[in-house]
């Protein structure tokens, strides 16, 4: 008997094997599926899936055999993997590397075919073989069968390690998600307090010494306080975009509409602001994800408007596999070379008004609306105003 020797590039080849998390694992149906078929086409007894492993072959899937490992240095595959082709040994009692083999005196391990599992990179990750305990042969449809189910299985080793990528992929971005959002919501409470100090300073010195500073000084208070709400429209925005996911969890319910939007006005709007919505009632629906967008949307149709009488509209109509609405208003509106860059967060659009936005509300309503199976459209004229048009999936 003759044990087979290693590749030359076997610590490589090893390292490869690993990566496809295959060793030890559980039977898998796609693999017994592929041994079942190559034993019925060979019409032969024992058929293997065998990942070689540094001193044992592990057969992934075992036809014919009840036992899923072997010693390397005995093995068949060992000398298979050796040759880029398909090694075939007739009968392995006249063959010198395998007379007085285990295998072949304990185990009549008679006739043997493999053809070597060679990865996109060139490494031998194992074999696809067939056994039989008396000699015979394999016909050339026999042998390309086996040829091309090897080929199967390393797709499917493939497909196995991208999956094992992703999942540890999407793991880690779960995991960074979750730190993220852990240190958005202490970082955004530990400002608001200073912020709040801030703002109350300020007011303070504009009570109490306003008729001794100067306009100059007057003028700096009020810069001070403007940004203290930028940051404060930041903060509070950091928040939102990080908690939207948590409203996605929320229970469909039948929302009157006319309802929400009494609701949206007393939070939003003046006794100068028109909000108008039909009385219509929309059936199984995340109310909690509806009213974070509305919210958002009236906010932003009301902040941007330099109209006497600001106006919004809310329009609803159910379609056959979703909800849409659109939100219209008569404020300033956004000039057509911004209207793709809107909804991307931290993204301002610069204009003559005065106000000064984060670039997080539309961010957090199109973060919402995708995650409910929907998408959302803008459609604006410069000093007439904007419709925001959006779906939410049934």
């Amino acid at each position: 008997m003759t044990s087979p020797k290693f590749p030359k590039n076997e610590l490589q080849r090893l390292e490869a094997v690993k990566s496809y998390n295959i060793l030890d694992s559980l039977p898998e149906e796609d693999y017994d599926n592929i041994t079942a078929l190559v034993a019925s086409i060979c019409d032969i007894p024992i058929a293997l899936i065998a990942v070689l492993d540094t001193n044992r072959n592990f057969f992934k899937s075992y036809h014919g055999i009840p036992f899923n490992e072997s010693p390397r240095d005995i093995s068949f595959c060992g000398h298979t993997i050796l040759n880029e082709d398909i090694l075939i040994i007739k009968d392995a009692r006249k063959d010198k590397r395998f007379i007085d083999n285990p295998l072949v005196t304990e185990q009549q391990a008679i006739f043997y075919a493999g053809v070597p599992l060679i990865n996109p990179e060139g490494f031998p990750l194992g074999t696809i073989c067939v056994f039989d305990h008396k000699p015979r042969e394999l016909d050339k449809s026999q042998i390309n069968a086996l040829k091309s189910l090897g080929k199967q299985v390393v797709n499917l080793l493939e497909l196995r390690r991208k999956n094992f990528i992703l999942e540890a992929t999407k793991t880690e971005l779960e995991d960074r998600n979750k730190r993220l959002a852990v240190f958005a919501s202490h970082v955004s409470h530990d400002l608001k307090s200073p912020l709040a100090n801030i703002t109350s300073l300020t007011d303070l010195l504009k009570q109490d010494d306003a008729s001794r500073l100067s306009e100059d000084s007057k003028g700096y208070l009020n810069y001070i306080e403007e940004s203290t709400t930028v940051l404060k429209d930041y903060i509070d925005g950091i928040l939102r975009y990080y908690k939207s996911d948590e409203l996605l969890k929320a229970k469909k319910e039948d929302v009157e509409l006319s309802e929400l939007a009494e609701d949206i006005k007393r939070v939003l709007v003046s006794n100068t602001d028109k909000i108008i919505a039909p009385n219509t009632t929309i059936q199984h629906i995340n109310k909690a994800a509806l009213s974070q967008i509305l919210i958002n949307l009236v906010d932003n149709a009301l902040k941007y408007n330099d109209k006497a009488e600001r106006m919004v509209t809310i329009a609803y109509e159910f379609l056959s596999d979703h909800h849409q609405f659109k939100v219209t208003d008569n404020g300033i509106g956004i000039p057509e070379n911004q209207k793709d860059k809107i909804f991307d967060i931290f993204r301002t659009v610069k204009n003559d008004f005065g106000k000064s936005s984060t670039g997080i509300g539309l961010s957090t309503v199109k973060n919402l609306v995708e995650k409910l199976n929907g998408q959302i459209s803008v459609d604006s004229e410069l000093g007439k105003g904007s419709t925001f048009t959006f779906t939410i999936g049934l």
